[in-house]
């Protein structure tokens, strides 16, 4: 069969997928934006990325994104008319308005759409985090303005595939009959313990498991990943454990939420100036972002690894420590609890409680072995519920191999 994966920055969710699809035999391609040059595992093709509409107030965001589906339906016309390729399924992203018109292209094309979140005004991420609450009622118009390509997108799908129950149930129960929940997958053969891991800091120190390391992991460093939490916890972790070192990884650019206030580069910089010289920059390593080698190798050095976020999407990088050993302690938000069980695979610790992350991660340093237990429930919980080979990736390709034209 003919299959279509479309995604402005693919492979995206897909690296495993669409190549197991072209080793099974269906013809495989994809479609990208111009600007994506991150290497494809299968043939690839490039969309014009279109201008950022002049429209303002609440109806900006469906004109870009109504723009980026128009411009998406031009190429696959292009497509068409030129390599005669009509897929039989595309398997695309709701996130960015790419699969809004195909039908005008194909119109019995069948659709499986990557149902990744759905926002809400109440519940969820928006107005989660008092110290950033905006006004209710533009919080609520702008979540339904952001919304509304969302749920387009998924009342055009034939189906749709989620990675978690908790991102699944976020479309209201008409959408959410369409979802099948199938994590992405991690992949636990290589993301694994290693007792010989080592991370050479900027410094020249290098760190191993068994030292005192403390790890944090994000695309940015921004609070719907707790950032501020983490960050204000700091403090009294290096005055109590004088070994202690602090490894964080991510970017000062804004993923999710709002800017950083005026005269802030980043949201680093402004809690590290709201800290001032409470914390010991000596003993905290910044490191942006880094290659996938040394962010394994952090996870299968540190000692604790904090995650935290928002009512929001899942990070893959949790999943990763569980797989890597790491002893992770958790924001008690529902898609962290979704996966870890205080006590028995990890910690779980109220997002906004900065005494208490101090406590745990304190408690964390102290003993080497104590949580020996927890990190090995941690790696089987990954390994039974999310390994990549062993699970995730079957599931995937039987679902949409059930959903190929007989």
């Amino acid at each position: 069969m003919k299959i279509l994966f479309l995604h402005q920055n693919f492979p995206g969710q897909f690296p495993h997928l669409a190549p197991a699809l072209a080793a099974r035999g269906h013809q495989v391609i994809a479609l990208t934006a111009e600007g994506n040059l991150r290497p494809s595992p299968v043939r690839v093709y490039r969309y014009r990325t279109p201008q950022k509409p002049e429209v303002k107030g609440p109806g900006a965001s469906y004109a870009e994104m109504a723009e980026r589906g128009v411009s998406v339906a031009r190429a696959c016309a292009q497509l068409s008319a030129r390599e005669g390729f009509t897929p039989d399924l595309v398997i695309g992203h709701s996130g960015w308005g790419e699969t809004l018109y195909l039908r005008a292209v194909w119109p019995g094309v069948r659709i499986l759409t990557y149902a990744e979140f759905l926002y809400r005004a109440t519940g969820l991420d928006t107005n989660f985090d008092p110290e950033f609450a905006r006004d209710p009622l533009s919080a609520g118009v702008s979540v339904a303005a952001r919304s509304a390509h969302l749920i387009q997108a998924m009342v055009d799908a034939d189906a749709a595939i989620s990675p978690t129950r908790f991102q699944a149930e976020t479309f209201p129960p008409l959408l959410r009959q369409k979802v099948r929940v199938i994590h992405d997958g991690i992949d636990t053969g290589r993301v694994a313990p290693d007792p010989a891991a080592a991370l050479t800091l900027p410094n020249g120190r290098i760190l191993r498991p068994g030292d005192e390391v403390i790890s944090f992991v994000n695309r940015n460093l921004e609070p719907y990943r707790g950032y501020h939490t983490f960050i204000r916890a700091l403090p009294a972790v290096l005055a109590a454990r004088p070994a202690a070192q602090v490894v964080v990884v991510g970017g000062d650019g804004q993923s999710y939420g709002p800017p950083p206030p005026p005269g802030s580069i980043s949201w680093r910089a402004h809690f590290l100036a709201e800290l001032g010289d409470r914390l010991d920059l000596t003993r905290v390593h910044f490191l942006g972002r880094v290659p996938y080698p040394q962010f394994l190798s952090l996870l299968q050095v540190t000692r604790a690894h904090c995650y935290l976020t928002y009512p929001f999407v899942l990070s893959w990088s949790m999943l990763e420590a569980m797989a890597a050993g790491a002893l992770v302690l958790g924001s008690d938000t529902a898609p962290v609890a979704e996966v870890i069980e205080d006590g028995r695979n990890g910690r779980l610790i109220g997002f906004f409680d900065v005494d208490a992350w101090s406590c745990e991660m304190i408690r964390a340093m102290e003993d080497p072995s104590r949580d020996d237990p927890l990190r090995a429930a941690a790696r089987q919980t990954v390994v039974a519920r999310y390994d990549l080979n062993g699970i995730c990736l079957p599931a995937q390709i039987d679902y949409v191999e059930s959903l190929l034209p007989a």
